[in-house]
């Protein structure tokens, strides 16, 4: 079967422990999480979990309907790059006197649509949003010129679908709770 890269959101209240039962859904199945991100919701009340992970269609769809069990969670879904829209943000710390001395470092900068945030005398601190491969590749040409720090956030995504499906959802719940439906 083909490994591809998928993302999952999970959308729930904010539970402790929410997170390491999710992790050990895909620990139970071998699976690394490349990303993850978690952050309120547009929904009030609500939190979001973005994870990335590889693997294939099969077994990813096996982990969302098991993520879904969880009685904290409302609702989950997968998904691949082509049904959504995503980003992750960089930030590297280099030393100021470099930025000054060389005049790559500026082409550079510019050429990733990169910006700097802060400049102190000690270093000089450089964002970069974009997808992995673009964040990764303004870090690799930063190396030369002795990169102190790095660090990248996890993905954040969403769909290009015009419907909030988890919306629906939550919707459709209510809907049922008042007419008194039960599953």
């Amino acid at each position: 079967m083909e490994k591809q890269l998928f993302t999952v959101t999970v959308f729930s209240e904010n539970q402790v422990g929410l997170l390491n039962q999710i992790s050990i859904i895909f620990t139970r199945r071998g699976l690394n999480i490349e990303s993850l991100s978690v952050s309120p919701s547009s929904i009030e009340g609500i939190h979001k979990f973005t994870i990335t992970c590889f693997s294939d269609r099969e077994t990813m769809e096996k982990v969302v309907k098991q993520i879904e069990k969880r009685i904290d969670v409302l609702k989950s879904f997968l998904y691949t790059d082509d049904e959504i829209v995503y980003q992750e943000i960089a930030l590297y710390k280099v030393p100021t006197d470099k930025l000054l001395d060389e005049k790559n470092l500026e082409i550079i900068i510019r050429r990733h649509n990169a910006r700097i945030l802060e400049i102190t005398r000690e270093y000089t601190v450089i964002e970069k949003s974009g997808h992995s491969d673009e964040t990764e590749a303004l870090f690799e040409e930063l190396k030369r010129y002795d990169i102190r720090q790095f660090v990248r956030s996890g993905r954040v995504a969403i769909t290009k679908s015009p419907i909030e499906y988890v919306t629906m959802f939550i919707e459709e719940q209510a809907r049922r709770r008042e007419e008194g439906i039960t599953e």
